[in-house]
């Protein structure tokens, strides 16, 4: 390590490193010298938001294809997500009934006009889905929150009567609320507690491409504070947490005035739920900002985000550093935001996007889908993504992206109930964030996505230790409490 300063004075660190040059996650005790200098000063007596976790999700197309596998690869892909010794995923999302990652459409509540859902049924989901989230329960030591959300209400509720588009009809409203309580209620029997929940997946509509159903502001706001606020608490869910919006960040202004209008109904929502797809690079740190003061004892958590509109790459790690992937912007965003939507690496998303995200008030980051295969599927849409583990259950092989390990650099070693510190850092290009876990050490992410490597000095309380960050590389620095 390089380190001119006197024992006494110099920090202790681990450094863990991903890097195109061919690390992932790797532990680095020698680092190359450089004469470019960045300064990063750290200030744990500065504190922001506590750290809710950080994970990705359980879908009916990842349980399916993990069903697929080998019990042996089967495993080890759990394990690397849920494992003490993989990345320890703390802050997981689901779908309630089918989504566009799901093999068909599907409700759990089938028959018609059912008011008082006596013919409720998860069936559906205990082939792949429920089997995948007991089995990761059984591998995670510290356990891992789960956030359910429904894409769309069942369709005979809806005015167009279809999964995709369509309006929730006001005399369904407290049926749809006790859909909700009926689901918490069979998900517990089977062994699983629901955290939290969000009202609706992308109430905007995702284009009426999938699964979805449509909430205005203060739609959604009113069916929380009279109907599914009031009907969890009845029938005893009132813990559970109410996540309202569920969609990208550039909208959640006018979301965030309507939630937290008043608090009869800012009572019920426990916090905001957000997207990425907005941009590829764009955090939106002015609208995070505004949601958290508006309410700043409410949780912000980013409860989905992924490379779209690709077709995974296949044992090819180069790729994932490369400014290659196009998202759905590329072809379909307007003129005037063509700008937000331009080529860009995946890993620089994931690592910028999160980073940026701790920043300014998130406490808590989602990936979507865990697993999937060469076709960056099965999706019923055929709207293909990337996912950070991609499998090919014919072949019985299993393929951990650069995306799988930036992951666990924030999941692995900032856990929940970390807070965020103060960290300044003296470059425009590399970035950083850093917290205090509950165990007194401290994380540090340092992204560098520049063609320069870069010697660091850490600077924590009159102590410091300089360590070198190469060219496109991620690490995090772990100082020992």
């Amino acid at each position: 390590m390089i380190n001119c300063d006197k024992k006494n004075d110099a920090l202790q660190v681990e450094v863990y490193e991903t890097s195109e040059a061919g690390n992932s996650l790797t532990k680095v005790t020698e680092f190359a010298k450089s004469d470019s200098l960045i300064t990063i000063n750290l200030n744990s007596d500065e504190k922001f938001q506590t750290i809710t976790g950080f994970g990705g999700s359980f879908t009916e197309s990842s349980a399916y294809l993990l069903n697929r596998l080998s019990k042996e690869n089967r495993k080890k892909v759990l394990d690397a997500y849920f494992s003490e010794e993989g990345a320890n995923y703390s802050l997981t999302r689901t779908h309630i009934a089918s989504c566009d990652f799901s093999l068909s459409n599907y409700t759990y509540a089938k028959v018609e006009n059912d008011m008082t859902l006596e013919n409720f049924t998860i069936e559906d989901d205990k082939d792949d889905l429920i089997p995948m989230i007991l089995d990761a329960k059984a591998i995670s030591k510290d356990g891992f929150k789960i956030i359910s959300s429904p894409w769309s209400c069942p369709p005979w509720m809806k005015d167009n009567k279809n999964f995709v588009g369509g309006k929730l009809l006001p005399e369904y409203n407290d049926v749809f609320a006790l859909y909700f309580s009926k689901y918490l209620t069979a998900y517990k029997k089977e062994g699983i507690d629901i955290w939290g929940v969000t009202v609706i997946n992308e109430p905007h509509g995702n284009g009426n491409n999938w699964e979805s159903t449509h909430f205005s502001p203060k739609e959604m706001t009113d069916f929380v504070q009279n109907h599914l606020g009031p009907k969890l608490e009845k029938d005893g869910w009132g813990k559970t947490k109410i996540l309202g919006y569920d969609q990208n960040r550039a909208g959640i202004k006018e979301w965030a005035d309507e939630m937290y209008r008043d608090e009869k109904s800012s009572k019920y929502f426990a916090g905001m739920a957000i997207h990425w797809y907005e941009s590829t690079y764009e955090v939106f740190p002015e609208d995070l900002q505004y949601a958290h003061n508006k309410a700043p004892n409410k949780y912000l958590i980013e409860t989905e985000g992924c490379i779209d509109s690709e077709i995974p790459h296949w044992q090819d790690d180069a790729w994932y550093w490369k400014k290659e992937a196009t998202d759905w912007g590329w072809d379909w965003a307007s003129e005037k935001d063509k700008y937000l939507h331009p080529k860009y690496a995946p890993v620089n998303r994931y690592a910028n996007d999160i980073i940026g995200c701790l920043n300014n008030h998130v406490d808590g980051w989602i990936d979507w889908n865990m697993v999937l295969d060469r076709q960056g599927g099965p999706n019923w849409f055929k709207n293909w993504c990337v996912a950070p583990v991609i499998v090919d259950p014919e072949k019985d092989e299993v393929y951990f992206t650069p995306l799988y390990y930036t992951m666990a650099h924030f999941s692995k070693f900032m856990r929940p109930g970390a807070v965020k510190i103060g960290c300044v850092i003296d470059s425009k290009d590399v970035v950083s964030t850093a917290v205090k876990n509950p165990n007194g050490s401290i994380a540090v992410a340092i992204f560098n996505p520049t063609d320069t490597n870069y010697s660091i000095e850490l600077n924590l309380k009159n102590k410091k230790t300089t360590i070198t960050i190469p060219a496109k590389a991620l690490q995090t620095v772990l100082i020992k409490g």
